[in-house]
């Protein structure tokens, strides 16, 4: 790494390790399925079912793999934006509430849409358009003011938002939780027979978060150029994304401008090798009218709650940050209140 480093220097090196991990992230993700939005479903359905032994695979993993290295001081986490910077809780409340339902209305989080539509599903590409655009909006355009006052609302410092240091766990608390939600994940895997091919690739799913944080934080102390600690997230990479592509300037090179291409390529060369590259498009107008709101939702609770599924979700929560884990229960029951309302017992119909 030191070689890659003094080679093409931090921030070319972070980019190029951004791509790899990205890569990993989307072949393994296509192939296992991974996706919260299935996974919530089954669990407001009362269902412990492959997709949900799926989720708990990735997210203990990233966990487990995180917390052991910390616990090994192979690395710090301390610099990373989610534990250096003041934190909203009611940016997570609000946000997190609106990420959840918009995923179920867009049928997959921003993570799985970048997933789909390298397959060829039209569907998620337009989607994710959307969730960009608006991410973009929230963060520095028309939409951000709305943003700023909602985060405002309830802020935290940065000593408040540890958990494990705050109650006394610490890294190996941390593990042991891994530990506990990875055995509960894998006897429903054994109960459902999942292949084992799609539970070890779950796993390589969710080691990709301690690989980005150990990747990124060995190159910020090798290289001179300040680099960000920091690993997998989906909402504020997909807004940067969009603007590398419309804007004229060359932006600068960090992990995210390789991340969001390194998926799509990933998901790409696994559908393809499974044969399963297929174009896939709206049934009807009523469908589009529900993605593009549920992609709405997903962009501005995203920004607003300082991450996605995956960003804030796994990455912010193997790291343990009180905003993260309040990010992340609100997904659910967003997820679950929407599934109820629109799909269950269909009160909203027609006007989504």
């Amino acid at each position: 790494m030191e070689s890659l480093v003094d080679a093409v220097g931090g921030p070319t090196a972070t980019a190029i390790g951004g791509i790899v991990i990205g890569i990993i992230f989307g072949y393994f993700a296509q192939r296992s399925r991974f996706c919260l939005r299935a996974a919530a479903i089954e669990f407001s359905r009362g269902q412990l079912g492959e997709k949900l032994a799926i989720w708990f695979i990735v997210f203990s993993t990233a966990v487990i793999g995180t917390q052991g290295l910390i616990l090994l001081d192979e690395m710090s986490v301390n610099e990373a934006r989610q534990l250096a910077l003041p934190g909203s809780l009611s940016g997570a409340l609000v946000g997190g509430l609106l990420f959840g339902s918009g995923m179920i209305l867009a049928r997959g989080c921003s993570s799985r849409m970048l997933v789909l539509s390298a397959n060829g599903n039209l569907r998620s590409l337009l989607t994710g358009l959307v969730f960009a655009v608006v991410a973009q909006s929230s963060l520095r355009g028309l939409l951000s003011p709305v943003r700023s006052d909602i985060a405002g609302w309830w802020l935290l410092s940065p000593a408040d938002l540890p958990i494990l240091h705050l109650t006394g766990w610490g890294p190996l608390g941390g593990i042991l939780i891994g530990c506990i939600t990875l055995a509960g994940a894998l006897w429903i895997a054994r109960q459902h027979t999942i292949a084992h091919k799609d539970w070890l690739g779950a796993a390589v799913v969710g080691a990709t978060v301690p690989l980005a944080w150990y990747f990124t934080f060995t190159v910020a102390g090798l290289s001179f150029d300040p680099i960000q600690t920091e690993a997998l997230s989906f909402s504020g990479p997909s807004a940067d994304t969009l603007m590398l592509v419309l804007s004229q300037p060359v932006p600068e090179m960090d992990f995210d401008v390789g991340l969001i291409p390194g998926v799509f390529l990933g998901s790409f060369l696994a559908a393809y090798f499974a044969r399963e590259l297929k174009l896939e498009g709206f049934s009807g107008g009523h469908s589009m009218k529900r993605y593009i709101v549920g992609a709405a939702f997903m962009g501005f609770g995203g920004m607003l709650a300082g991450g996605c599924a995956v960003g804030a979700g796994v990455t912010g929560g193997s790291i343990f940050t009180i905003t993260a884990w309040t990010t992340l229960f609100m997904m659910w029951v967003g997820a679950g209140l929407t599934d109820l309302v629109v799909d269950r017992k269909q009160w909203v119909l027609q006007s989504l």
